[in-house]
């Protein structure tokens, strides 16, 4: 039987302490700590992509103090090699910052449950009293402020919070549970790092995959999911145009990278229009395109950078290969030299949700909050790494839920108001903390309960 978690409505002390501004300046949260408290100082201290040292820090104590065998610093090995290899360095700080914990409880599945650690360079505008202040530099090295845009600073108090219930409840449950805090998924990179390390090697290969990710659209108190792929392949390309630069009032003796460009994009259109199957989800996306420095020169080049989002191998295929024939067809037909085209090796796959693991956890997460708190939703074309955990010759069962994380009221009065509710990656996304960490623990804990004990009630 799980115990009631230890948190407080929203209307008692709880918000008093959630509005005190010098709770944000507390010295690092010991294990144990108050989930809200601990929450709340990670809010107030984020730490961006492969820089996530006292995060993890916070999180291998919390699961010493718990009884795990606790493993720190996976990934650093890889991560230093790609920041030389890309960057030239490998600036301070910068690192694997990987924790992996396991506690064996007799015979039984073996349950991963992953948070991810990192916040992401973006001034936060919430105006919370325990809002972030930190700037701190990339691993690339550009400065920006730092936010936790993206929730996972309610991700890592799940994350704990479920720890500490599976522990505390540890005779109803048999098997064997690593917890894994992960670095970089705001990259994409973090858990290919911990793969190639030897996650899978050198830990108890998983059974089953399981984690959260909170939802700027829906109520706090809910659970929604999406069954079979939930969240997107997201491929970046870069197409450097490559033309004739010189005066711009004699175009003639030119070749335009600007009008090749142009071209290109609009011709881009016709990928998902023409030969992606309705159906089938796609889309291509100009998201930035550069050139020129003046009025009246035609530059010698031109920069596209493409996002480009699918579910199923093939249609990612497809998408790349007609990219790479459309841009040197257009390059050619207006007489340009052939553009450089550069896909990223290093993309998110798309995230797959194993029907049969879904199913069993969402029936014990609607006996565990209630079935009107748990819904199933269409999926998404945003990206998530965690997709790389069920990538592997292993084929380990994953599933990935969203944490509805926005205060009710205010979910209700934004339905056909004026102002869209601010999105994950919003300097403005403030989750409504208390009700979403109870929720995230009680629905994680359910779920790992009905895995560890399916055995038993088959």
């Amino acid at each position: 039987m799980v115990s009631r978690l230890k948190l407080t409505a929203c209307a008692s002390a709880l918000c008093m302490m959630l509005s005190t501004p010098a709770f944000a300046q507390q010295s690092v949260p010991e294990p144990g700590t108050d989930l809200v408290e601990l929450y709340t100082w990670l809010h107030a201290n984020p730490e961006l992509s492969f820089k996530e040292s006292t995060s993890a820090s916070i999180m291998a104590a919390e699961l010493k103090a718990l009884g795990f065998t606790v493993t720190t610093g996976l990934g650093d090995e890889w991560t230093r090699v790609k920041s030389q290899r890309d960057e030239g360095t490998i600036r301070e700080g910068v690192g694997g910052y990987g924790v992996v914990g396991v506690l064996e409880n007799g015979e039984g599945p073996t349950v991963l449950i992953r948070a991810d650690m990192d916040a992401l360079p973006v001034p936060e505008q919430t105006g919370l009293d325990y809002a972030s202040e930190v700037v701190s530099t990339t691993w690339t090295g550009v400065e920006s402020p730092v936010m936790h845009a993206c929730g996972h600073d309610i991700h890592m108090t799940s994350w704990v919070g479920t720890a500490r219930e599976l522990i505390e409840n540890k005779d109803d449950w048999s098997g064997t549970l690593v917890m894994l805090a992960q670095p970089a998924e705001e990259l994409g990179l973090g858990a290919k790092a911990l793969l190639e390390e030897g996650l899978y090697q050198d830990f108890p290969l998983p059974d089953y995959n399981l984690a959260l990710h909170v939802s700027a659209g829906t109520p706090a108190g809910t659970v929604s999911y999406s069954s079979g792929y939930a969240l997107a392949n997201v491929d970046s390309v870069d197409i450097l145009v490559k033309g004739v630069g010189g005066h711009g009032a004699y175009p003639h003796t030119t070749k335009d990278p600007i009008v090749i460009g142009s071209s290109i994009v609009m011709a881009l259109q016709t990928l998902v229009s023409r030969n992606v199957d309705p159906q089938t989800p796609a889309v291509v996306t100009v998201g930035s395109f550069t050139a020129g420095a003046k009025h009246n020169i035609i530059s010698d080049g031109a920069e596209l950078l493409l996002t480009v989002r699918s579910y199923d191998d093939a249609t990612r295929q497809l998408l790349l290969d007609g990219i790479t024939r459309i841009a040197k067809a257009q390059a050619e037909a207006f007489g340009a030299p052939e553009p450089e085209i550069s896909i990223d090796n290093d993309y998110t796959p798309s995230t797959y949700n194993t029907p049969a693991l879904t199913d069993k956890a969402m029936t014990a997460i609607r006996a565990a909050i209630g079935e009107d708190n748990v819904s199933e939703v269409t999926p998404v074309m945003g990206g998530e790494d965690f997709s790389q955990y069920g990538r592997t010759e292993e084929d380990v069962p994953g599933l990935i839920f969203w944490l509805g994380a926005v205060n009710p009221e205010k979910f209700e009065s934004a339905q056909g108001g004026p102002l869209p509710l601010p999105s994950l990656h919003s300097p403005f996304f403030a989750p409504d903390a208390p009700p979403t960490i109870e929720t995230g623990v009680t629905s994680m804990t359910a779920a790992a309960l009905a895995l560890f004990n399916e055995t038993a009630s088959e």
